[in-house]
């Protein structure tokens, strides 16, 4: 018998219908995936609770509990005492376990579930007794059953009676792989991460295209990108990340595109090439982390100019954020210092200084054939560097 197990609670996955099953296997294996270098655990499913239980006890519960906090698809966590079914030995368990907490708590209340039917108590006198115990070995507690510093959580279950505290919550969503594939166009910035990491939420499997153009932009910018995708991969799982050269298609545009349109006819040959990318991957749409008005390419005349060369929906996950939600989301998720390193990337290389903010499809695409695009497109595809982002 396990010494110490955690508790994973289902979220939206136990509403699902007759493929709810699809999803709970998906999740399963995300977990174990995720807890591969973590140590030996076994994880197992019953009613609408995941266990994790460690296989000796040597290993790292404090790292288990952190990458399980992260996997898409948990609503809620606890790591919890295992007890044998007795109502002795949950007592005992129960005050050995969370004597911490006990300790540090004024009033407590006691919740019992009691899953298995054959065992003699119910509920109610479960979570009298273990009340009763614990006010005798903690006589500094008082009762509060409606707002008590700590919920002593009693659960009478299958195999065995587990004991813990509050449940923590955990990263929401749907599981990872369960939501399609897309690719998310990634810059080095603070929107594009966030914009990842919520789309994972949803259940999308990422591939992220980043857009370089050495000498201008620098291996740091690069190596910045990297880290970012490897904060966003703790809660997405792995990501292919692919990087296209861009440093031939911008100096032609910087030198021959009207430069008031310069930026949105970026754009447009971006969203060519990551979806020429993203096909190739797999992938059956876009993602950008665009918020309506932050710059002047993210107006609504900018994005229907660039919107008019996609032939697969764009997500923009962003698009009605104030700048504060998404720094609140990056600093949650430990992307903003990273972010705002300052190194240069594509976006703000060559920067027009006076960018049009309502620019017309016509006059665009008239800008655009001062270059030789499709060519240029097919140079900047020619040499892709493509490597995996482990979480």
């Amino acid at each position: 018998m396990p010494q110490e197990v955690i508790l994973l609670k289902l979220g939206e996955i136990a509403l699902k219908g007759l493929n709810r099953r699809s999803f709970e296997d998906v999740l399963l294996k995300n977990i174990r995936r995720r807890l591969q270098n973590a140590g030996e655990f076994s994880v197992s499913s019953v009613q609408s609770t995941i266990y994790v239980e460690p296989k000796s006890e040597n290993e790292d519960m404090d790292l288990a509990e952190d990458r399980v906090s992260k996997v898409f698809g948990v609503v809620g966590y606890a790591r919890a005492g295992v007890a044998e079914k007795d109502l002795a030995k949950i007592q005992e368990r129960a005050a050995e376990y969370l004597a911490d907490q006990l300790e540090e708590a004024s009033t407590f209340k006691v919740e019992c579930k009691r899953s298995d039917k054959k065992f003699p108590y119910k509920s109610p006198e479960i979570s009298a007794e273990v009340g009763g115990f614990l006010l005798e070995k903690f006589p500094h507690l008082q009762v509060d059953v409606h707002n008590p510093d700590l919920i002593v959580r009693v659960e009478v279950r299958e195999r065995y009676a587990f004991v813990h505290g509050d449940t923590k919550p955990g990263a929401g969503g749907i599981p990872v792989g369960t939501g399609g594939k897309a690719a998310i166009l990634i810059s080095g910035g603070l929107d594009s991460p966030v914009a990842a990491w919520m789309m994972a939420k949803r259940g999308v499997e990422l591939t992220a295209i980043h857009f370089a153009s050495p000498p201008y932009t620098s291996e740091l910018a690069h190596e910045k990108v990297v880290r970012l995708l490897k904060k966003v991969a703790q809660y997405a799982g792995r990501i292919k990340f692919v990087t296209v050269n861009f440093t031939h298609l911008q100096e032609e545009i910087r030198d021959k595109c009207p430069e008031e349109l310069s930026t949105v006819i970026l754009r447009r040959f971006m969203l060519r090439a990551a979806e020429r990318v993203a096909r190739e991957e797999g992938c059956s749409a876009l993602i950008t982390g665009e918020s309506l008005g932050q710059v002047a390419s993210q107006t609504i005349q900018a994005i229907a100019c660039t919107d008019a060369v996609a032939t697969m929906p764009v997500f923009r996950p962003l698009i009605g954020s104030d700048k504060s939600e998404i720094v609140k989301v990056a600093r949650m998720i430990d992307t903003f210092d990273i972010s705002i390193e300052p190194y240069e990337d594509c976006c703000t290389i060559f920067t027009p200084k006076h960018p049009r903010t309502k620019p017309i499809l016509h006059f665009v695409e008239s800008g655009e054939k001062a270059i030789d695009g499709p060519a240029l497109l097919e140079e900047s595809l020619e040499k892709l560097e493509t490597q995996w982002i482990m979480p």
